[in-house]
């Protein structure tokens, strides 16, 4: 089985050749709706693969949510298949959006489906939830770490309700937010050009100058778009750390679907929005 040159290093040099944009997949009823398609597995394969063959030989990043596959079972898990297949093949790194997380002999086979460099829905990282505890994720982490595969943990997350958990402070005084990044810096240490396990840090949380978002590693930055963050906010968010953030659009890019060169004249505009946001930081 051929290893991987580690995820870090082939992120760092994607992003510098590409520009740093993720572009989610979301296929989710109502966009299925405004490109004209219908709610079922023929709309969900046209959907997936025009914008793979629109936005995958330009974009760093393509982020499937595996969640609007599988709500359609089995056919749509194939569906997710060919589209990882299809964007890894065309040279954009994808990161499965699926959140996972467990304990024990769970935790890994949650990892196997997606970090298992055989696996059908092998991908180049996962997200995944620390939320019953940083050590439950090991299984993940060492098998991320043997399939040149990264991770992005859930830390600091744009949704309103992340912070009752994200916030709590613990004994030490450290809130549960800054744990994990100490974690995941922990993980990165010593690693170049940039270490595979990042974090998920909302781009509309505004100054996070509180926090040590330093881990030496990719921060994964959803936000851009429709839920209000523009590019020219991320140095104002991430600072010092602005070259390692890979800024997600959904919706901003999809929305100018169906048409393929739509597709990638939006891609192509957030792409040179985010790259001159950052290169000013």
């Amino acid at each position: 089985m051929t290893v991987l040159e580690p995820f870090g290093a082939r992120l760092r040099r994607a992003m510098d050749e590409r520009g740093p944009l993720c572009v989610g997949i979301d296929p989710h009823a109502s966009l299925l709706a405004e490109w004209g398609l219908d709610d079922d597995i023929a709309g969900l394969e046209r959907f997936s693969r025009t914008v793979v063959e629109a936005v995958a030989d330009r974009v760093a990043v393509l982020k499937p949510q595996s969640a609007f596959f599988e709500r359609f079972g089995s056919r749509g898990v194939a569906v997710l298949e060919r589209t990882v297949e299809e964007a890894r093949a065309a040279g954009a790194l994808v990161v499965m959006d699926a959140k996972r997380g467990d304990i024990g002999s769970t935790m890994a086979a949650y990892a196997e489906a997606f970090l298992r460099k055989d696996a059908p829905l092998f991908s180049d990282a996962l997200t995944v939830s620390p939320y019953l505890g940083y050590g439950s994720l090991a299984p993940a982490v060492e098998l991320a770490r043997e399939s040149g595969a990264g991770l992005f943990v859930l830390a600091l997350t744009s949704n309103p309700e992340g912070g009752e958990v994200q916030h709590a402070v613990r004994g030490d005084g450290r809130d549960v937010a800054a744990t994990m990044l100490a974690h995941l810096a922990a993980e990165n240490a010593g690693e170049r050009p940039l270490g595979s396990f990042g974090a998920v840090v909302g781009a509309t949380l505004g100054d996070l100058s509180s926090y040590d978002l330093d881990i030496n590693g990719p921060l994964l930055a959803p936000g851009i778009g429709a839920q209000g963050a523009a590019p020219a906010d991320l140095p104002g968010v991430f600072g010092s750390v602005a070259r390692n953030v890979v800024p997600n659009v959904s919706r901003g890019v999809l929305r100018h679907g169906p048409d393929a060169g739509a597709l990638r004249s939006a891609a192509d505009r957030f792409a040179e929005e985010i790259r001159a946001a950052l290169a000013s930081a």
